[in-house]
């Protein structure tokens, strides 16, 4: 089990809106993802919680910085980001 805090770019208070959300170590934010990890972060911390977040979880399973994290995978994740949430909405028809 890899603690949270081996991760790159996670700071302390990254890692306590992780472990806050109920994501302890590196295999339950491998199981999740990084948009997933996200959503429940926000969840349990409020939409205070910043994309650059989602960056910065990304860069911690790709072993790099969040500001390392380009264009293209930025739109990569806001577009699943989206599609996940597009899936919440509760049907109208």
């Amino acid at each position: 089990m890899t603690s949270l805090a081996s991760l790159p770019g996670l700071g302390p208070k990254s890692q306590a809106l992780l472990e806050n959300a109920g994501i302890r170590d590196r295999a339950a934010l491998e199981k999740l993802g990084a948009v997933s990890a996200w959503r429940q972060i926000r969840r349990h911390a409020g939409s205070a919680v910043s994309l650059n977040l989602l960056w910065a979880l990304e860069g911690a399973l790709s072993g790099r910085h969040w500001q390392d994290i380009a264009r293209k995978e930025r739109s990569r994740l806001l577009a699943e980001l989206a599609a996940q949430e597009e899936l919440d909405l509760p049907n109208t028809l």
